[in-house]
């Protein structure tokens, strides 16, 4: 795998450095190389946060960049933060169920994807594990980890609440895989061009 960049950003609470986290174990866990960067502001809830992760096979040689690959914005104000980090290259994903102003995405995206996370974790599972389909949609994007190694970490992220109540577990694993399959047929839907 070649150097993949993510910025992945969101409202405080919506649960992105999670996200990051669990996504950086399972691409560890898989020997590849991995950092996360979170910043975030003093308040943690009400504030966007940003986590900014690259992955790869072979040694990855800044910690910082400008332009992403993939960049996931969660909220209108998330959207208009992370358009900078686009250009040409970059496959631009916003949550479709988001106040999001026209003018806030960024003109030069290769590709904008609208996913309809919110309103999937709402209607049809729990609005609990929201974040969780969007990390299967950075998993079914990128294939910056295997969706055994993303399972595996998330049990190591959440096996006490899962020891607590086993039925989340499933619920999890659930939204893992319909935010996996959301992305990759978005994908296949476009081709390349905004939409």
């Amino acid at each position: 795998m070649s150097l993949i960049k993510i910025a992945l950003a969101g409202e405080g609470g919506q649960g992105v450095q999670s996200i990051a986290e669990i996504l950086a174990e399972a691409a560890y866990n898989e020997d590849k190389q991995t950092i996360y960067i979170p910043n975030f502001g003093l308040e943690q809830r009400g504030g966007v946060s940003i986590a900014f992760i690259q992955f790869s096979d072979t040694r990855i040689g800044a910690p910082k960049f400008n332009k992403a690959d993939v960049v996931i914005a969660l909220s209108g104000r998330a959207v208009s933060r992370t358009a900078s980090y686009s250009d040409e290259n970059t496959i631009f994903v916003y949550d479709s169920g988001a106040k999001v102003k026209e003018e806030d995405f960024p003109e030069e995206a290769r590709k904008i994807i609208g996913l309809a996370a919110i309103d999937t974790a709402n209607h049809e599972l729990h609005p609990r594990v929201f974040n969780i389909i969007i990390m299967g949609a950075v998993i079914g994007l990128t294939q910056v980890v295997s969706f055994e190694a993303a399972k595996e970490a998330l049990e190591n992220k959440l096996a006490y609440k899962f020891e607590k109540n086993p039925e989340l577990r499933e619920l999890n694993y659930k939204a893992l895989e319909i935010g996996k399959k959301m992305a990759e047929e978005s994908l296949q839907e476009g081709g390349a061009g905004n939409e």
